[in-house]
């Protein structure tokens, strides 16, 4: 069989093709962007005033231990002066205490009963502190124990905390 010497020209296609096949790359392409945008990890997103944690070094250790001892001084001085009632005065103790464990280790002390405190084995002292002075003094019936006490306990809490 002889070969034809005569050329067929390419079957062109129509401008409905060309339009679909473009609105299908478009719309892969804006597939594959979604997909890429949903499975990033996410920022974390840090409120306003929220405090940003840096890590600590000997001198910010020192220097809230300072602060906190301080306020102690002022809770201890303000229930001595008659100016705060001896309930008062350990619950402001306790909150003391557990912000400066919160701030110095990251525990978040502030949220946790006795019993978290317990199970996440936390230092001694606190929970010595928070079961003898604090918790009796708020929570139970009767005269509170005496903040004198419980300020020499946040102290040693404060100064032993690693």
């Amino acid at each position: 069989m002889p070969a034809s010497d005569e050329l067929y020209p390419p079957v062109q296609y129509g401008w409905g093709w060309i339009l679909l096949a473009i609105g299908i790359l478009l719309l892969l392409a804006a597939a594959v962007w979604l997909v890429l945008v949903l499975t990033r990890p996410r920022r974390s997103i840090t409120l306003p005033g929220a405090v940003i944690r840096t890590p600590i070094t000997a001198d910010v250790l020192s220097q809230l231990r300072t602060e906190y001892l301080a306020r102690i001084q002022h809770i201890d001085d303000a229930y001595r002066s008659r100016n705060i009632d001896p309930r008062r005065a350990n619950l402001e103790l306790s909150r003391i205490v557990r912000e400066f464990v919160n701030e110095y280790s990251g525990l978040e002390a502030p949220v946790l009963a006795l019993d978290d405190l317990v199970a996440r084995g936390v230092d001694p002292a606190l929970i010595d502190a928070i079961r003898r002075h604090y918790y009796p003094s708020i929570f139970q019936r009767g005269p509170a124990i005496d903040p004198a006490y419980g300020a020499e306990a946040a102290r040693a809490v404060v100064q032993s905390w690693h």
